[in-house]
């Protein structure tokens, strides 16, 4: 397994995988194999070192990387795995408050605060902070991002409000001894400062909430003031890695020091020359810092890249170094002895024995620079093309399958801001090349929610005539442009609103007859939804109308359904989260929190899926495309004060004294914008093409941007680049025989997971359709009265047997593994704790009236008084709760979440599942409805490592248990049908299978024109 886990790496990769105790910094340039290195490390302590996987915390920049590191530790390890801790800094904290958060005073049900969240609460407790400099009278909320930013960096230096105050009264002192008029303004404007981040701090807590920032600083504060909570994470945590070290701040690197001593098996991989999050280009930082706490580190630099060709990388590397001195390369480099880093290079070899394409193009305006992208994208999607075919002809094969072989996702336009992207997208439409906006931002901006919160607002107001002229004019409800016009007119005439004017036209044949039957259809909707409105959850209502209008259906036949399904989809989560902290989670209420996040400048953020599985060019921001590689890449509008932009500096600045970390000398700012370049360059492959045009619509002509100087291009003629592309979109189209096909084959694909659950398998053999629908456009679907109330009852004893865990525990060696007690010892909480545990657990979603509600509350008492007097004196501690697991069969991995795991007197397990429906009469379970306990028996078997006796239904509805245990052959049974399933799901094409008994209990039916109910 070694020789496997080390197969087809470098020398310089080997030793960082295979290195054994103490600190190591890997420095990783672009394409290098940076996350190779890191998963085939976590691989080899596994399998090589023995190392359980949770006692190795793997810590991310961001939840993508996290993601990817998962799944590629999840395909070497063989067997599986559970318990392994690959997070962000933020989410490893949160959990660690979550468990532990008592300790330090602070609530475990904590909410987190999203920005928009934090701007609302300073600005509803704006008189509570006592601002003069910071409040102008024309305009009270014009410093409250500026405030929140500052509060956030305070954080990110560990700087808490009693160290702020603190300092701020320092140098009341200092102006009390030497008076000066601009020093005592300066010194009341820190005060101010100081006391607006102790306020900030209290009310957060009065809100039972904490801001990202706040997770880190009470996790160190946790650890700090908890010394047997720290020691039990670092016995846990044998082995530490952090990914993208170079951006991480100073209270996330405190953070893992922390966590690492005393044996200091921390492994840190960081490249300065890609450092673009870091503030004030503090880009060196962190490793020099980590050369100072660590002298004895192992240092290994990695720089054969796996990426790009020899001229890309050599033309990245020239630019890079006008940052000198302040890169590491320059900094370590001096006659200082450094350690193991001293004259080193970080000059990258191409492994790719190529020579990749470099050009500058210079339009004359913007829409040319779009145009000429576009142009430049087609002759090399077709050159492809063209030799794909070639190459499918000399070796006799089907020229489709070749053809199919060519990616418009090997093309990526680079913009520095998410404004830039208009012109790009407006090109390739016309053009006819699929794309994608990949925007991190812009929620509420999109078309269709748009049109979906224009809906809602009519729900609340009838006559808000904006919201109405937007649906009849989208693509839902349009009406012809002719009666709109006469519709609008009538109502200016008579000073009617827009819906008082459709209700006089519903029935006027002085416009068409479509026209009459979409007003009459909308207007019957907006009545019956409002009804609604006053009693549903705005996730009900969003989901009646959906369907109701037909939203949904309509988008399914779209070829690029998935991307409309995914906005759908996001918006139910900002709804859910939304029901979950409101007070009163109505439309209205909905609506006002929209436009007030609007107004703190939250457009609402987009997450793009990467397993979406469209080919279409992609369109990001620089900052957006980090981590990330194409062939051909297009850094665009390279001109002065668009890259490098202007400087921009933060409102209100930290004090220089207040910083911790090593800050550079020298333009930041350019130097940072260079560092972005960089790393724009370097996700190339085989072909870098910038471009840049004269004039952007401005009163000037735009001057070449400075990386054009430093890069030696602009000495080239622009008439000579531009005669290399002389063919317009339209003549390029009319040449290309295979235009049609081409546009034809950007129909998104369907993407299938990369790992499976029992839940998915089962929709598969129900209906291929449904799982379609379900987990792969996963569609939003109405909510159950019964998961509520089934997540409840969960929670609940999830909650309390960790309380029964907690007051058992004699010796903690893991966070999950207890020493068992005698059942006559065992303590418990008591009734009245877990009904105070059911009340906070309780979800009150779905139920179909108050009525049904309250029925189902008391029902739940009952259950937990029953279950309370069948267990009382007789409580077991349990030995897991809630046990996650990565199983491995074949080639496949199958994930799922154990209840609860029991020790038994003979040394081997109980695994239990608890059900909230009712067992059969017979007490009998078919050989179907084993199924899920047998993947959990072989899950314990094969990465639990543990025996199970005993496999157990809890049926909570009587509290009674139904046992079984898997014979081989039930095992053997159940990996082949898995394997059989999995292998089928990735060759359907997902037919329909309906049937009434099937369909009648489908949540898709409504949208299945497949459907069979009787």
């Amino acid at each position: 397994m070694k020789n496997l886990i080390l197969e087809s790496l470098n020398k310089e990769q080997k030793e960082a995988v295979a290195h054994e105790n103490g600190p190591l910094l890997i420095i990783a340039g672009a394409g290098t194999g940076k996350t190779t290195v890191i998963t085939r490390r976590i691989a080899w302590l596994i399998l090589e070192k023995k190392i359980k996987p949770d006692e190795i915390l793997a810590l991310t920049f961001t939840e993508k990387a996290s993601a990817e590191m998962e799944e590629r530790v999840d395909r070497l390890l063989p067997y599986g795995y559970v318990d392994l801790w690959i997070s962000t800094f933020h989410s490893f904290a949160e959990k660690i408050l979550r468990l532990h958060g008592l300790d330090i005073g602070l609530p475990t049900n904590f909410r987190l605060l999203s920005d928009s969240e934090q701007w609302f609460l300073v600005r509803k407790n704006l008189d509570k902070f006592n601002l003069d400099y910071y409040r102008p009278l024309g305009n009270p909320a014009k410093f409250i991002h500026a405030l929140l930013r500052h509060f956030s960096r305070a954080k990110d230096e560990e700087i808490g409000p009693k160290e702020y105050l603190a300092y701020a009264e320092s140098l009341k002192l200092d102006k009390d001894i030497a008076p000066d008029e601009s020093a005592a303004q300066e010194t009341a404007r820190l005060a101010e400062v100081a006391n607006a981040y102790h306020v900030y701090q209290k009310i957060l807590l009065e809100n039972n909430a904490l801001d990202f920032g706040d997770l880190i600083n009470y996790a160190l504060k946790l650890f700090k003031e908890r010394p047997n909570i720290l020691e039990l994470y670092r016995k846990q945590f044998k082995y530490i890695l952090v990914d993208e070290f170079q951006d991480t701040n100073w209270a996330q690197y405190e953070l893992v020091k922390l966590l690492a001593e005393p044996n200091n098996n921390l492994t840190v991989v960081g490249d300065d020359d890609q450092s673009i999050y870091k503030f004030r280009g503090a880009s060196i930082s962190n490793i020099l810092t980590f050369k100072k706490d660590f002298q004895k580190s192992r240092d290994i630099l990695l720089t054969e890249n796996y990426r790009s060709t020899q001229n890309i990388l050599d033309l990245s590397y020239g630019f890079i170094q006008q940052n000198n001195p302040n890169r590491l390369e320059a900094r370590m480099n001096e006659k200082k002895s450094n350690g193991g880093l001293e004259n080193i290079s970080k000059k990258l070899i191409a492994q790719i024995k190529e020579i990749g394409i470099i050009e500058y193009i210079l339009a004359n305006t913007q829409e040319q620079e779009a145009r000429q992208a576009a142009e430049k994208i087609l002759r090399l999607y077709n050159q492809s093309l063209q030799s794909k075919t070639q190459d499918a002809k000399n070796k006799i094969q089907d020229t489709r399958s070749k053809i199919q072989d060519s990616h418009w996702s090997d093309f990526a336009v680079l913009v520095r801001s998410n404004s830039g992207a208009d012109i790009f997208m407006r090109a390739f439409e016309a053009a006819g090349i699929p794309f994608e906006f990949l925007a991190s931002r812009g929620l509420f901006t999109k078309p269709l929610i748009m049109d979906v919160l224009a809906y809602f607002r009519l729900l609340d107001n009838y006559h808000e005539s904006s919201a109405l002229y937007r649906l009849l004019t989208s693509s839902i409800f349009a009406i012809d442009h002719n009666d709109l016009v006469k519709i609008l007119n009538e109502g200016r005439k008579k000073s009617l609103s827009l819906f008082e004017s459709c209700q006089i036209f519903k029935t006027s044949p002085s416009i068409s007859e479509s026209s009459r039957k979409i007003i009459g259809s909308l207007l019957n909707l907006i009545e019956k939804h409002t009804a609604a409105a006053r009693t549903k959850t705005v996730s009900r209502v969003l989901y009646d109308f959906i369907n109701d209008s037909g939203l949904l259906t309509k988008i399914l036949k779209k070829p690029d359904s998935y991307n409309f399904v995914n906005l759908l989809r996001q918006l139910f989560k900002k709804i859910e989260a939304f029901e979950e902290s409101a007070s009163e989670p109505t439309v209205r209420n909905f609506v006002e929190t929209i436009d007030l996040a609007m107004e703190a400048g939250d457009e609402g953020s987009l997450e793009n899926p990467e397993d979406s599985g469209p080919d279409t060019v992609k369109i990001m921001t620089i900052h957006g495309a980090k981590g990330l590689e194409f062939q051909y890449v297009f850094v665009v509008q390279m001109v002065d004060k668009r890259f490098p932009t202007i400087e921009r500096k933060d409102p209100i600045e930290l004090p220089d004294a207040l910083i911790k970390e090593i800050l550079p000398l020298g333009d930041i700012h350019l130097e940072e914008e260079r560092r972005l370049m960089y790393v724009a360059m370097t996700r190339a492959k085989k072909g870098l093409f910038l471009t840049a045009a004269e004039d952007y619509g401005g009163k000037q002509m735009k001057k070449p941007s400075r990386f054009l100087v430093e890069l030696g291009f602009v000495k080239e003629k622009a008439k000579e680049k531009k005669s290399k592309i002389d063919l317009t979109v339209e003549e390029m189209k009319a040449n290309d025989k295979s235009s049609k096909f081409k546009i034809q084959s950007s129909k998104l694909p369907d993407s299938l997971p990369k790992q499976f659950s029992f839940t998915q398998l089962r929709a598969f053999e129900t209906c291929p359709y449904q799982y379609r629908f379900a987990h792969i456009l996963k569609i939003p679907v109405e909510g159950k009265h019964t998961f509520s109330f089934g997540k409840t009852m969960h929670k609940t004893l999830e909650v309390f047997y960790r309380k029964v865990q907690e007051l058992n525990v004699k010796e903690q060696a893991g966070l999950f593994n207890q020493n068992n007690q005698p059942n006559d010892i065992v303590k418990a909480p008591s009734f009245d704790e877990l009904l105070k545990i059911y009340e906070e657990s309780w979800i009150g979603d779905w139920y179909e009236s108050k009525t049904h509600h309250d029925d189902y509350y008391k029902k739940g008492k009952e259950i937990l008084k029953d279950f309370y007097e069948k267990n009382n004196g007789a409580w077991t501690v349990p030995d897991a709760l809630e046990k996650a697991f990565h199983l491995k069969i074949g080639e496949y991995t199958l994930k799922g979440v154990i209840d609860r795991i029991d020790k038994l007197p003979s040394g081997k397990i109980e695994i239990i599942d608890y059900k909230t429906g009712r067992p059969k009469e017979d007490g009998k379970i078919s050989s179907e409805d084993k199924e899920q306990l047998f993947i959990y028996q072989i899950a314990s078997l094969d990465v639990l490592k543990a025996e199970p006796e005993v496999l157990s239904y809890y049926y909570f509805s009587n509290n009674t248990k139904v046992s079984f245990l898997g014979e081989a052959a039930d095992l053997e049974k159940i990996k082949n049908k898995i394997t059989d399933t999995i292998e089928a799901i990735r060759q359907s094409e997902f037919p329909a299978l309906p049937d009434p008994m099937k369909c009648k209990f489908c949540d898709f039916a409504k949208i299945c024109e497949f459907r069979k109910l009787s």
